[in-house]
């Protein structure tokens, strides 16, 4: 996954931390019983810079794991110093290395009594002692994983109990750094870490490589210099605990631009009443208060039953030119969705497809119906015409929230304009497809518990401020 903050101050720090661990001011305490299968292995360091209620810069660092505690040298206790004016803070792991032993212990002898009577059992007898291992393995990662709660950036507490994620989720720095940072009150402004080994460890991995020595670098990261040691946050545990801390899902950040992937259900930006304030833009300035330079970020929106990848600016320079390219139509966006039923053989609009055709253009022109807001409806006088590009994609079971299994139209949209509920109009409406999106509460049908089946899954824009060309795609959950 992409870093949810720019990473280049960060990442000086972290060299700045490798750096100390190198002269011996810091060094990394073993605190539980090394295993020769990870002998000689390294760790990655991270650090998150963050500025208190007076504006003060605080570096938080850390490594990664429960089997290494980074350490003063001069004082293994103390976990802060001053250096050049700015406050380091060691942070301590989520949980700690006692507390999972101690939650592991009630079942430990018996699953090790279980596993020697397997490997001294036939193999006719050795099942249900499996069974019976498994079932209490289960249990013990399951108390381990009722001690991890962490902290959001809206006060609330996420816990990892009843979830079937890895087995050291929460223990990588970056959950470690942001739940310390949130439970401190400190407003994030950059975030990086880097691989790191110590001297003699024989480890021959390439820092910031992958297994195939590849640089791991992503998109937005070119600013840093070309021999680089970051490596962004992994996908299996910080993809999807990240996301449930900070309220968001980041695509991509840097300075100028962030690039989301809202949830269904979620608005893009502040609506009427106090019960429609949470929305996309909201979270934004709430998680980027030190980045974001205007009051209204927003460049873009979806619906709010629309799940998709939302592009949003920091500065004011990056909200005109990025607002400039999505008025001239520069900006390409493909969205996915669901119709129910059979397009060839149920869509009864007057641009419902012929037999053998997968693709065609939808020019319908709507206007807003005054008195059933927020509808649209069809106006060939007064109405702003939005132009649709579609493709069939083939069929697809959808299986709705009471279990019932229908087949449903899976087609791609590559809208021209902007227009408000465009595609989903030019699904519904007899002028076009006549056939409505599943889930569409105000064109077609939704039962309860049911979302609407549309996604913004990509999207290709010029970055407001080094005009690269940048593409980002999300795939739906359905």
């Amino acid at each position: 996954m992409y870093s949810p903050f720019p990473t280049e101050i960060a990442y000086h720090y972290c060299l700045i931390l490798k750096r100390r661990l190198q002269e011996g001011f810091l060094k990394l305490e073993q605190v539980t019983r090394l295993s020769a299968e990870r002998a000689g292995q390294g760790v990655m360091l991270g650090t998150l810079v963050c500025s208190d209620s007076e504006n003060n810069r605080i570096v938080l660092c850390a490594s990664s794991g429960i089997s290494k505690k980074m350490i003063l040298s001069s004082d293994k206790n103390q976990t802060e110093w001053i250096s050049g004016g700015e406050k380091f803070i060691l942070v301590p792991p989520v949980v700690s290395a006692e507390e999972i032993d101690k939650a592991l212990k009630k079942n430990d002898g018996e699953i090790h009594r279980l596993t020697d009577l397997i490997n001294s059992s036939d193999k006719d007898s050795v099942s249900e002692l499996k069974e019976k291992r498994k079932k209490l393995c289960d249990e013990s990662l399951e108390e381990v994983r009722k001690l991890y709660g962490f902290n959001t950036v809206f006060k609330s507490s996420y816990s990892l109990a009843g979830t079937q994620l890895p087995t050291g989720t929460g223990d990588c720095c970056e959950p470690k750094l942001f739940h310390y940072a949130l439970s401190q009150g400190l407003k994030p402004v950059s975030l990086a870490q880097i691989f790191y080994e110590e001297a003699g460890s024989g480890n021959s991995r390439r820092e910031g490589c992958g297994e195939d020595g590849q640089s791991r670098l992503s998109p937005g990261e070119r600013l840093l210099p070309l021999k680089t040691e970051y490596v962004p946050p992994c996908d299996e545990r910080c993809g999807f605990l990240l996301p449930k801390m900070l309220g968001l899902e980041v695509l991509y950040c840097d300075r100028f631009i962030v690039v989301v992937n809202k949830p269904s259900g979620l608005l893009s930006v502040p609506g009427r009443g106090e019960e429609k304030q949470d929305c996309v833009v909201k979270r934004v300035k709430a998680l980027y208060g030190d980045l974001c330079l205007i009051e209204q970020p927003s460049v873009h929106r979806l619906d709010m039953e629309t799940s998709g990848i939302l592009v949003l600016a920091f500065t004011e320079e990056a909200h005109r030119n990025l607002s400039a390219q999505f008025e001239k139509g520069t900006v390409h966006k493909e969205y996915v969705a669901l119709l129910e039923g059979v397009l060839e053989k149920q869509a009864v609009g007057e641009l419902a497809p012929k037999r053998g055709e997968k693709e065609g253009c939808i020019k319908l022109k709507f206007r807003l119906d005054p008195e059933n807001r927020p509808h649209q409806i069809y106006d060939e006088v007064y109405g702003k015409e939005g132009i649709t590009k579609w493709k069939n994609e083939g069929l697809v079971w959808y299986e709705a929230p009471d279990n019932t299994k229908t087949k449903a139209t899976k087609i791609r949209f590559f809208p021209e304009t902007g227009r408000t509920h465009q595609l989903r109009l030019a699904s519904a409406d007899k002028h076009g497809l006549g056939l409505p999106i599943i889930g569409d509460s105000l064109y077609g049908h939704c039962s309860e518990g049911q979302r609407l089946m549309l996604h913004a899954e990509k999207i290709t824009f010029r970055h407001p401020i080094n005009d690269r060309l940048m593409t980002f795609e999300k795939k739906g959950d359905f």
